[in-house]
This record gives structure tokens, C-alpha cells and sequence, in this order.
């Protein structure tokens, strides 16, 4: 039996969408009008202290203003908790969690002190991404993000004392063998998780559901069948992946797509400039330019991406129409995007 297929927008309330956002989000609506899909909106505020009140709205308008369209009401994760809730007590039962009351200077300290040969941080480099160019290999290899969990609360097991409410979080047992995923812009990728990922955690000490668990959980009721964000989260595909199989359930296709940097080659931030689409917005930039600009950066290698001159005059109708029609995920830019000058006027 085969089913629909289901795509989704997940902006996070913690702050004011920008530009890097706005890419990711109209390469995912225009892959999912490519296929007919469903695509749903869902708004991941399961990290409530970071969530500012009135950017979940301000992240709905700017939706709306770019002409990205979702199918039916927004899903909330703050009212899933319950759902969330219900498979970390079934982990616990497998023994597949464990209470961490290890703090982050705990783990800091215990990966910096001297040690005999273990899988820890200190054994590979420090790098996210790197790709090897051999036709026998993966596309790329990921590699440690941050100090590994040196594990010092596996020794628990299921039936054991749990500490107090509020001093610990659960971590997820990784899976001590290598792991492939195809990814339909980066390609092939590999990752070994015992050794660069470490045991994670799937919920805060607070008790609440951590993001690597909430959207699984998520992505599973809804049916989601594809996942576009940045290729910064391609790490937490492997992580994720291991809760799928957990849970004995198909992972979506997904498709990490390059990150919006500025011209010092990092991550779209404050010391860039105001990016914010809804400065933009309100400073009367026309929402063409933006999608203009997302298109041009996604598909303008192409030698078939139409001309400027041709373009001109699109309406925001005819943009999505166009990019939906000759959308291929084998066309997507692997680039990443320069900003140099995120300025209202680089838009006009």
C-alpha cells in the first residue's frame, strides 16, 4: 500500500525568520507542490524558554507574504506533549534511555582528562562535513560536531533508582555501528555514530521532549515523507534515523540544502545585518525579490534558469509556478549562498 506523499515546514519560534530561512522553506514548498504532496506547517516551540511570543505568528505571515501555502492548521508541538511523553516511558521499559545528571562542565572535564584509547572527541577531528572525492566512497563523512558523551551514566539499566525530578535528562543508547544515508542534495553520506555522535539526549532536565525526539514523533503521526531544513542538522539525521529504527518505522527522504552565509563564510547572523523577512517586508521589499533571489541561488547555475530580462515582470504566482514545474532535486545547488550586503536596497 502506497500512501500520499508529506512534506513540512517547521520554523521555530525562538526568533524572527530571515533570508537562510526563506530558502529553506521555499526549495521545501516548491518540492512538495513538484509531487502533489501534503504540506503541513508545524510549529516547533518545544524549546519554551528560547520562545519569543510573537514570532509564531510573525513566522505564519511570513509565510503567507512569501506565497508559500500549507495545508490546514498549524500543528503545535507544546500540544504534543503528551505524545512525546508516551514513547520516552516505553524507552525506559527498553532500556534504550538512561538518566544523565552529568552538566556540560561534567562532560567537558571528563573528555579533556587523561585516558586510555576510547571513542571520544579526542580521537577524531573537529570538523562537521567532510567530503571525499573518491568514486568508491561516501559523498561525505560526518564527523564530531562537539564533545562526545564520554558515558558516564550508561551504567544504568531499566528497574534501577531514577534521581530527582529535575536533576537529570534521558540520553538515547546510540548505535555502535556505521550508518548510510542518501540524501537527495548532498548525496552519500556516512557516519559512524558510537564514535562521533555519543549517546544523545531526548529530553531537557526539565522533562520536556528534546528536539531530536519531538520531531521524529512528530514527522511519524504526520506521515511526513520528505525533510528539507539546512545542511547544518545533517548530523541529527543520523541520531534521528536510530529513533526510527527504534521505533520500527520508515524514515522520510531527506534533503539538506546549503546554508546562507555571509561574507565572512559563517552562518547568517546579527553581525551580518538586519536579514529579518519581516524587515524586509515592512520596508516595502517586494516579495518576488526574495523569491527572485532563493531561485536564483538555488537553480541559476543552470543554463536553462531564465534570464533576468525575462523575468522582470514575474508575479509572485509566476515564480512558484515556474520553479515548481522545473523543480528537481538533482538541480539544487550544493553552494553555499554568499550575502554580502543583506541591506533593503541589495533587494530593490
Amino acid at each position: 500500500m502506497t500512501f500520499p506523499p508529506v512534506c513540512r515546514l517547521a520554523p521555530s519560534p525562538t526568533g524572527a525568520q530571515h533570508l537562510g530561512n526563506a530558502r529553506t522553506f521555499l526549495i521545501a514548498y516548491w518540492s512538495a507542490r513538484s509531487q502533489n504532496a501534503k504540506l503541513i506547517l508545524r510549529i516547533e516551540d518545544i524549546d519554551s524558554p528560547r520562545v519569543k511570543p510573537w514570532a509564531m505568528q510573525q513566522a505564519i505571515d511570513d509565510l503567507a507574504w512569501l506565497g508559500i501555502e500549507h495545508d490546514g492548521d498549524p500543528i503545535v508541538q507544546t500540544q504534543r506533549v503528551g505524545h512525546y511523553e508516551a514513547v520516552l516511558q516505553q524507552m525506559l521499559k527498553d532500556d534504550r534511555v538512561y538518566p544523565c545528571v552529568c552538566s556540560r562542565k561534567d562532560i567537558d572535564e571528563a573528555a579533556s582528562a587523561p585516558h586510555e584509547h576510547s571513542m571520544s572527541s579526542m580521537d577524531v577531528p573537529h570538523q562537521n562535513i567532510v567530503e571525499d572525492s573518491q568514486s568508491n566512497q561516501p559523498d561525505m563523512f560526518v564527523q564530531a560536531e562537539t564533545t562526545i558523551y564520554p558515558g558516564t551514566c550508561a551504567n544504568w539499566r531499566a528497574g534501577d533508582a531514577m534521581p530527582p525530578l529535575g536533576s537529570y535528562c534521558l540520553r538515547f543508547r546510540t548505535d555502535l555501528k556505521p550508518m548510510i544515508l542518501h540524501d537527495q542534495i548532498v548525496g552519500r553520506v556516512q557516519c559512524d555514530p558510537g564514535i562521533v555522535l555519543g549517546d544523545f539526549p531526548v529530553t531537557r532536565k526539565t522533562g520536556v521532549a528534546a528536539y531530536q525526539l519531538a520531531v521524529v514523533v512528530d514527522d511519524i503521526d504526520a506521515g511526513v515523507t520528505e525533510v528539507v531544513r539546512g545542511d547544518d542538522l545533517v548530523a541529527s539525521a543520523f541520531r534521528q534515523r536510530q529513533i526510527y529504527d527504534y521505533l520500527g518505522k520508515t524514515p522520510p527522504a531527506y534533503a539538506h540544502v546549503s546554508l546562507v552565509v555571509g561574507d565572512d563564510g559563517r552562518r547568517l547572523a546579527k553581525r551580518h545585518g538586519d536579514t529579518r523577512l519581516s524587515q524586509y517586508r515592512d520596508q516595502g521589499v517586494a516579495p518576488e525579490s526574495i523569491v527572485a533571489w532563493a531561485a536564483s541561488t538555488t537553480f541559476g547555475h543552470r543554463d536553462d534558469f531564465p534570464q533576468s530580462q525575462v523575468t522582470r515582470d514575474w508575479s509572485l504566482a509566476r515564480w512558484h509556478q515556474e520553479m515548481i514545474h522545473q523543480f528537481e532535486w538533482s538541480a539544487v545547488s550544493r553552494q553555499r549562498t554568499i550575502v554580502p550586503h543583506p541591506s533593503v536596497n541589495w533587494f530593490q
